[in-house]
């Protein structure tokens, strides 16, 4: 299935390699494709014309035989996940994954919390957390990036819960899911110009036009919509990010339709002033 699939989008890719320095791909993306063939996977995302990926995992692969399938398809992991409670009690587990896939960042995307509970308590430590595991990194010429989910944008005081963090991230940064900030009540664009030096990283994303969004941080799968097509103003965002000079922005798209939808987010892109 995946190797048609990889026929068409030579097609559909062609051209996009433009883009790769700059527009990269979250493999949760593929999170089903891989559970297929992994290697027709990774084939894709080349014919794509997509040269940097954001992962960590190997996909029960062997690393040495996942790093091969790699350095086949030209592509390069310069941002790997890591989870919450290994940046809390075990940074040396992160920093050696990061090594691993020779990644530059380490992004987390959620701090886990009981039954939506999420206030300043949980806001605090959490930034105590990144902080610290984040000089542990620095150390280490490895880049923390914090992905808010959209619970931290509830209010706090005259802002969010999110410019508390912000405004006490010492040792780490954030990459900013331009899905999930709106999700959150936030504005994506204003919040690139507030914290210009802050935000390291982006995840690309759109919103189906009928999504009203909340804070919980939760939302179905299929309101990723293609680039452009959704209420969020991805131009808005790409324009000021590659004024800031961010270095990765990456697709993430989680909808069932990724395969088609990913091509066409890369062809809005291409057409971008």
């Amino acid at each position: 299935m995946i190797k048609k699939v990889i026929v068409a989008a030579t097609l559909l890719g062609s051209g996009f390699l433009v883009q790769a320095q700059e527009i990269g791909l979250q493999l949760y993306s593929l999170r089903n494709q891989f559970k297929m063939d992994v290697s027709n996977t990774l084939g894709l995302i080349n014919e794509w014309g997509i040269t940097k990926i954001e992962g960590g995992e190997t996909y029960d692969m062997p690393l040495k035989e996942f790093k091969g399938l790699l350095a086949n398809y030209d592509l390069e992991v310069v941002s790997v996940g890591a989870e919450f409670a290994d940046l809390e009690n075990d940074v040396e587990k992160v920093i050696k994954n990061a090594k691993d896939f020779g990644a530059t960042y380490v992004m987390c995307a959620w701090v886990p919390h009981d039954n939506n509970k999420w206030a300043l308590e949980e806001t605090k430590y959490a930034t105590e957390v990144f902080n610290k595991a984040g000089k542990i990194l620095s150390k280490n010429g490895l880049v923390l990036a914090y992905h808010p989910h959209g619970y931290e944008f509830r209010p706090y005081k005259n802002g969010t819960l999110f410019d508390y963090m912000a405004e006490n991230a010492t040792d780490f940064t954030f990459e900013l899911d331009v899905f999930w900030a709106q999700h959150g009540g936030a504005d994506p664009l204003a919040l690139l110009k507030k914290y210009p030096k802050k935000i390291t990283l982006l995840h690309l994303k759109d919103m189906d036009k009928d999504v009203e969004g909340n804070n919980t941080g939760h939302e179905e799968d299929d309101t990723n919509v293609v680039l452009g097509t959704g209420q969020i103003d991805i131009a808005g965002v790409v324009a000021e990010a590659k004024k800031l000079g961010i270095e990765y922005m990456f697709i993430e798209d989680e909808s069932k339709n990724v395969v088609t939808q990913v091509p066409k987010s890369l062809e809005y892109l291409k057409n971008l002033k």
